[in-house]
């Protein structure tokens, strides 16, 4: 037989084997794979589990917010004003998702509005995702949908009764309601999203402090009131009313009777600080509080305030009054009473005061009315609640935690929608080429090897 003709030898039995209990592998295995997918959907279908790796926990709900719900003694039910089907009403389901981990029994129903005209004229509903909370009785309607506006909801339905804070205006005052830069629009808005009720007060058209005002929040006006008014606002606070004052540099504004009946006194100049260098600021006008006295005022606040154009307050008041809380910048602080410019130190003999300065009293007395106390709040600027400045550092939260106190809100201060540190995302040079290197050169190296390792092993076999 030549070697044309020589027959090709039949393939080893083993060797056939082995191909057959490979595929019989290869088999097994996609039907395991694919039992545990299947059953894998079944538990997540049947058990909700989530992880929340954000940096701040944003997908969670805060302490205030499980603090609030906690008050609730009866199911909440929220009417979300929008299709089912609609992107708005998923975004709707994700946040209210948070709350029924910890209240199972709170009610989402959704209302199409389109298909439910009647409905939505009753609830005066005027924007589609509008929602209506109802709790024993009581109704909210949200027109913005964050966690801070629905926990502030929660807040006024479970409250004894509602907290009304008043904030003059008429004279250039800072608006409670006011869009410009140096105005507390955005302050008035975080106010009513804590559950309380801010509205702005003229004497020259209302006469009197309503009496049902828990807080009257003053600013420097840009003309001196009327003696009417002036002692409108005497009255008010000689009745037991309380009080936060925010005061600039530059005088009282004819606010001085004010100032007598508290006993306080104003250091000269603005504050100037050493310390914001550290947090990369170059104005020097710029004052920082950064350590809180222990105090239910201050429980749970950190970040620094930022205080632009300050002054420092004498830490004495009048006769009847008790300090309760004083705030206060650090070391390499003091009140320049020259002109800020050029290379700045300090010159005792022009009565500058090296710091530790005040910058914020918490006062309270025996209330006139006969029960209960009287609490009045001071701070040496009003820049820091400004809607150019809230979002600055911690001056939110301690704006927020003075209101409450002030005004004698009682429990958890509820969120104030901080921002994400990890919105962000700030890469240096060193981790941006690691990155590349990563996804362009070293997991296609991987596959590749990986590749030729699996060929090289079946030209084996």
């Amino acid at each position: 037989m030549t070697p044309e003709t020589q027959a090709i030898p039949a393939p080893q039995p083993s060797r056939v084997l082995a191909r057959l209990l490979r595929h019989l592998a290869d088999l097994v295995f996609v039907g395991l794979l694919v039992a545990v997918v299947v059953l894998a959907g079944w538990l997540v279908a049947r058990h909700d589990t989530y992880w929340d790796w954000t940096a701040d926990a944003n997908n969670s709900l805060t302490a205030e917010s499980l603090a609030v719900l906690d008050t609730l003694k009866a199911p909440l039910r929220i009417g979300a004003y929008v299709g089912p089907e609609q992107p708005l009403a998923k975004a709707i389901e994700r946040l209210v998702a948070r709350y029924r981990k910890t209240r199972p029994d709170l009610e989402l129903t959704y209302i199409d509005p389109s298909r439910s005209p009647e409905q939505a004229r009753a609830a005066d509903v005027t924007l589609l995702g509008q929602l209506v909370l109802e709790y024993q009785g009581r109704r909210e309607t949200l027109r913005e949908l964050t966690e801070a506006t629905l926990t502030g909801a929660i807040a006024r339905l479970t409250a004894d009764r509602v907290t009304w804070i008043s904030a003059l205006i008429g004279h250039g005052e800072r608006a409670i309601a006011g869009t410009g830069d140096g105005d507390l629009g955005r302050f008035g808005q975080y106010l009513q999203g804590q559950g309380l009720r801010a509205a702005p007060l003229d004497l020259a058209i209302q006469k009197a402090v309503p009496a049902n005002t828990d807080l009257l929040i003053l600013s420097t006006p840009a003309v001196d009131l009327f003696p009417g008014e002036i002692e409108q606002l005497v009255t008010y606070l000689r009745g037991g009313g309380s009080l936060l004052w925010l005061t600039d540099p530059g005088g009282l504004g004819g606010l001085d009777a004010i100032a007598a009946e508290l006993g306080l006194r104003i250091l000269p100049g603005t504050l100037v600080d050493a310390n914001v260098r550290d947090l990369g600021i170059d104005t020097p006008t710029v004052a920082m509080v950064a350590d809180y006295p222990v105090h239910q005022m201050t429980a749970g606040l950190s970040a620094a305030a930022l205080f632009p154009g300050a002054q420092a307050l004498a830490p004495r008041v009048g006769e009847g009054w008790r300090t309760v809380l004083r705030l206060a910048t650090r070391k390499g602080s003091w009140n320049e009473t020259g002109p800020v410019q050029g290379e700045l130190t300090r010159d005792p003999a022009q009565g500058e005061e090296a710091g530790p300065l005040t910058i914020a009293l918490a006062l309270n007395r025996p209330s006139p009315k006969g029960e209960g106390e009287q609490r009045v709040v001071v701070v040496g600027d009003g820049d820091f609640l400004s809607n150019a400045h809230l979002s600055q550092g911690g001056n939110l939260d301690l704006g927020l935690h003075l209101v409450r106190w002030a005004s004698g809100q009682p429990g958890p201060v509820p969120p104030a929608e901080p921002w994400a540190r990890d919105r962000e995302l700030v890469l240096d040079d060193l981790r941006r080429g690691l990155l590349g290197a990563l996804t362009l050169v070293i997991l296609p190296g991987v596959f590749v090897l990986a590749g030729l390792l699996i060929r090289w092993h079946r030209w084996r076999d």
